[in-house]
């Protein structure tokens, strides 16, 4: 991307010092700043709770395990595994996000022994029933949107950055997503989408962060509600360990049978 490598050499000496700045420039580079800070993970392990809700209230849990690589260059790879309840045990989605190009997503379901690939016309579609989308489970690779800095807001008591950024990649099922990105750390603490109507669909709320190997920042609980349906999803993050020497052998397609 073209603007992201001019505005590079600026980060970390006077980011927000130009009165000239256009929003597009300081949105671009308060994203290109949240980025920068989580760079050098490696790989990472977590559990999930995965809680759904119907618009009656009604619950179901799932318990869900997550490997992650860091690919320098591209987007980064994701394994997700569901361990409970029975009806989805075994079932495992693998991801490979990229930067420009569609993302590749595979779906590996037990009781049909095989492994099925998800289309990129399909990724604004429900992630295993959840409010989450394909495309929100995906790493926001920064040259996948235009950034636009809107104003400025305090969220529980934090200052945070507001930045609409419009997707440029095929098949999104949102116009704009509305980004409130804490000023101190660089952390997303909301996210409220829009659909391709530009009608309000859905609110992230990203809230406990906990600081690991004195770093990076990880998000105990993360809720999605949707506006239109009445239904939400909210995940429940522990136990989460980095650097522990996975590799890209555990990230290929034959992992997703693998899985255990």
């Amino acid at each position: 991307m073209k603007t992201l490598l001019l505005l590079l050499p600026l980060l970390g000496l006077f980011p927000f010092a130009s009165a000239a700045q256009t929003p597009e420039e300081k949105g671009l580079i308060i994203a290109v700043e949240a980025d920068k800070r989580d760079l050098g993970w490696s790989d990472s392990t977590a559990d999930m709770k995965m809680i759904l809700r119907n618009r009656h209230g009604e619950q179901s849990e799932r318990a869900i395990r997550v490997r992650s690589l860091e690919v320098q260059g591209d987007g980064d790879k994701s394994l997700t595994i569901f361990d409970y309840p029975a009806d989805v045990k075994g079932t495992a989605f693998l991801s490979y996000t990229h930067a420009i190009k569609p993302d590749d997503q595979w779906l590996y379901l037990p009781a049909l022994k095989r492994v099925k690939r998800i289309s990129s016309a399909n990724k604004s579609g429900p992630f295993m029933g959840s409010e989450f989308a394909y495309e929100d489970i995906s790493s926001q690779e920064i040259e996948k949107y235009r950034y636009k800095y809107l104003r400025d807001e305090t969220i529980d008591g934090q200052e945070a950055f507001v930045v609409e950024r419009t997707p440029q990649y095929k098949h999104s099922g949102y116009t704009k997503q509305i980004v409130s990105i804490d000023k101190q750390h660089y952390r997303v603490l909301k996210v409220d989408y829009f659909d391709r109507k530009g009608a309000h669909l859905k609110t992230l709320t990203i809230k406990d962060y906990r600081q690991y190997l004195a770093k990076f920042w990880r998000a105990d609980h993360m809720n999605m509600v949707n506006h239109q349906n009445g239904k939400s999803t909210s995940l429940m993050w522990s136990n989460y360990r980095f650097k522990s020497g996975l590799s890209k052998r555990d990230f290929d397609r034959n992992s997703l049978k693998r899985a255990r």
